[in-house]
């Protein structure tokens, strides 16, 4: 039977051989929590009746959404995980280690051929590194944190295939947010998207995290990379686990074929209230901000940095502007130290924060005012997401918005061209 790279992994998992459509129980690798979603994993688990975790090295949790905490009801959450994690003897990532998702991937936790389940949606993102993850609700997460299995309806897969190199002043998230426009918010849903061609394979690693952390923004259960040398190079380098990459069969059945060809492609915004809601920054060029944001599991890696960082050197942020940027991971923040693009950041008039999440739930840090106008490199931009429904929220790649931070207007990054080259 041909099968693609879903079909495979869920098949080895579950050991049998599985088609789309097939539904069947299969062993999950690694799962996680963090504090939005922990405290009714902990409940549930209890309600289970079991007093044993499946692995207590395949599971962790993560405070990273709201870190530090800024009230006393989250605190209270917090300390619920904390004395979990010493009673089952499982990881904690506490306040300044960073966000769940990138420090799934940086901490060598995860390998090639995983199946992984995480209580937050954009778990999707471990699809980079060749690996089937996906989000799951805080019962089914308790469900495989004590059976180390869970249920699974094998999706079928939409191919993905991109070529063409990309124009000065565009990325990844140029890439995807295009792809969502054309798909739609909910054109993919519960279907695995294969993501192949030229211009995947030019990507870093850390752009194709970012392709792979908006997959759930079609409605897909998940998206997925080959394991090419690159892959290969960063599982190694980070993990003593040995990677078992997964290709597709040449013959796999598809329930679809996409091609996009990105040598006339644009830097893309996503404007309020949808993200599917997708344009070239041209026809925004203009809009007037009050905040921009750099960070999140969708941009918040030092290859983001970087090139924010490139824009803003000798620049100042427009008074009228908050700029807000918070590293990824503590990694990613000394990283950031080092190469000299925090001092770059403080220069230019930007608010540093410590790794997290930062403003992007909207549960403290950046809460935008009333008809306030934010441009951010987040993954989301529905009403409400950043703490106030009464405010916009424009999302778009690091270097728009490091560009529109310092016109105080969403800008064009390409204006800025010689600093990106």
């Amino acid at each position: 039977m041909k099968q693609t790279i879903a079909e495979k992994i869920l098949s080895k998992h579950a050991s049998k051989d599985l088609k789309a459509g097939e539904i069947a129980i299969a062993k999950v690798d690694y799962c996680f929590g963090q504090d939005g979603t922990s405290s009714l994993i902990i409940e549930s688990f209890k309600k289970l009746g079991t007093d044993k975790v499946f692995d207590n090295s395949g599971f962790s949790m993560f405070i990273d959404h709201s870190s530090p905490s800024p009230n006393i009801g989250v605190s209270t959450i917090h300390k619920l995980m904390r004395e979990f994690a010493k009673k089952y003897s499982v990881t904690l990532f506490d306040i300044g280690r960073g966000i769940c998702h990138q420090l799934m991937v940086e901490t060598g936790a995860l390998t090639c051929g995983d199946l992984v389940l995480g209580a937050d949606s954009h778990s999707c993102t471990y699809g980079a590194l060749n690996i089937l993850s996906t989000g799951v609700g805080s019962t089914d997460l308790a469900i495989t944190l004590a059976s180390g299995k869970n249920w699974f309806r094998v999706p079928e897969t939409i191919m993905i295939r991109v070529s063409g190199k990309l124009p000065i002043g565009v990325y990844s998230k140029d890439v995807i947010l295009s792809i969502i426009r054309d798909i739609t918010s909910k054109g993919a849903n519960y279907k695995a998207l294969e993501f192949c061609g030229d211009t995947i394979r030019r990507l870093s690693v850390d752009a194709r995290f970012t392709m792979a952390n908006m997959s759930v923004e079609m409605g897909a259960k998940c998206g997925i990379f080959e394991a090419d040398k690159k892959v290969l190079g960063w599982v190694k380098a980070r993990s003593k686990r040995k990677p078992y990459p997964v290709t597709a069969d040449e013959g796999a059945v598809y329930q679809d074929v996409k091609e996009y060809n990105v040598e006339a492609l644009t830097p893309q915004v996503s404007i309020p209230h949808e993200v599917d809601n997708v344009v070239p920054v041209s026809e925004v060029e203009g809009t007037r901000i009050n905040e921009a944001f750099i960070g999140t599991c969708t941009n918040g890696r030092l290859e983001d940095l970087e090139i924010a960082a490139k824009i803003l050197k000798n620049n100042k942020v427009h008074s009228d502007v908050k700029l807000i940027i918070c590293p990824a991971s503590r990694q990613v923040f000394l990283g950031a130290i080092k190469k000299g693009y925090v001092d770059t950041f403080v220069q230019a008039g930007a608010a540093v924060l410590g790794p997290g999440c930062g403003p992007c739930v909207g549960t403290h840090n950046g809460v935008p005012a009333d008809d306030d106008n934010i441009i951010s490199t987040a993954n989301r931009n529905f009403k409400g997401r950043m703490g106030n429904p009464n405010a916009n929220i424009f999302l778009a790649n690091p270097a728009t918005v490091s560009a529109s931070a310092i016109e105080g207007k969403i800008s064009d990054p390409r204006t800025f061209s010689r600093k990106l080259k």
